[in-house]
């Protein structure tokens, strides 16, 4: 009896860019941040980006941005 080799291929994740990462984010791409008002609450506010404050390439709780609008958060997700 022949035994089929064991399946070594695994599918890709779905990749979505988490916005811990400073490279993923621009002026003008559409987010989802967590303001300081609503942490740990899971609240998040979706917006179109002006202004990266955070300088450094990466933050583990995410890169801190301004909204066109004007409101200040970290980004959670890149739509």
């Amino acid at each position: 009896m022949r035994r089929s080799p064991p399946n070594h291929y695994k599918a890709p994740e779905k990749t979505s860019i988490d916005g811990r990462q400073r490279s993923g984010i621009f002026p003008g791409a559409m987010v989802k941040v967590e303001q300081k008002q609503d942490q740990g609450t899971g609240r998040l506010t979706e917006g179109r980006v002006k202004e990266i404050l955070t300088n450094s390439s990466f933050h583990p709780h995410g890169i801190k941005v301004r909204l066109e609008d004007g409101r200040v958060g970290r980004v959670q997700e890149v739509c």
